[in-house]
């Protein structure tokens, strides 16, 4: 497919996800919509991706959600339409936002304004950098629109139900330091450094065994939320499928032979904050 609404890019086991309508502040239309399930599709089955980014063209913008002009054509019309939605049978209106099964990492680089369904792909990510010019709000509040792509069950999964229900009922804006604060971003960086900074987080993932990993971010997932005994089913579920793999093996002979930056003497360290004695 030939993008012409996103950018599609791939640095190695990186793959970088690019809003692309900087001139409407990379808002998401019908064509965008059918993009992003196109990349996402791609990312999600190719075996050599291991890392996705997600980011904005410009410096104003990551997304300012839904493209408002294009009225019915991003939202389902038909009597039928609506209740395969309603039934969870259509990916998202803004690109395949109701998605929950990619459990490869995904970093979101917050580069301008994360409004509305911007604000529901930000938390669409497993980790979010922002740029300390970005702001975040439910902003459709104005305009008698609801979050529908994901945005009531995320939010309160990242940041809590009481501030999820301050910033989904007020529509207020926040700057990226409060966004940090209350744990809706992970790191604050300075203008233009978001995706650099996504970038080396990234190809460090890239290191890691991905096996464990990927089984790992499934498990809670898929856990969260339900109750104690269910989610440790899970767990144990993901973990049966996760220990057999031939990487555990290799990471056993690596630790044993201390054959790893982490366990060598005197060497670099290669897992970030790790505290070892001298």
């Amino acid at each position: 497919m030939n993008f012409t609404q996103i950018e599609y890019e791939k640095r190695g086991a990186v793959t970088i996800i690019r809003f692309n309508r900087p001139e409407v502040m990379n808002c998401v239309g019908p064509t965008t919509h059918r993009e992003l399930i196109e990349a996402w599709t791609q990312f999600r089955d190719d075996h050599e991706a291991i890392v996705a980014i997600i980011t904005g063209a410009g410096d104003k913008a990551f997304c300012a959600g839904g493209d408002l002009k294009a009225g019915g054509d991003i939202v389902p019309s038909t009597p039928e339409e609506i209740a395969a939605h309603n039934r969870g049978k259509r990916p998202g209106m803004l690109g395949p936002s109701r998605w929950t099964d990619i459990y490869k990492p995904i970093i979101a680089a917050v580069n301008g304004v994360a409004y509305a369904g911007g604000l529901e792909w930000a938390c669409f990510a497993d980790i979010r950098i922002a740029e300390e010019h970005a702001s975040f709000g439910v902003t459709c509040r104005r305009w008698n629109i609801g979050l529908g792509d994901g945005g009531t069950q995320r939010l309160p999964r990242i940041i809590g139900m009481g501030r999820a229900m301050e910033l989904i009922i007020t529509g207020r804006v926040i700057d990226a330091r409060e966004a940090e604060r209350i744990g809706l971003v992970n790191e604050v960086v300075p203008k233009g450094k978001s995706l650099e900074r996504a970038l080396e987080l990234a190809e460090f993932i890239c290191k890691l065994p991905q096996p464990a990993l990927r089984t790992d971010k499934e498990a809670a997932a898929r856990g969260f939320g339900l109750p104690l005994v269910e989610g440790l089913r899970i767990e144990a579920e993901c973990f049966n499928r996760s220990i057999f793999d031939p990487a555990t093996e290799e990471g056993l002979r690596q630790f044993r032979e201390r054959d790893h930056p982490d366990r060598r003497r005197g060497g670099p360290l290669q897992t970030p904050g790790l505290v070892r004695d001298k």
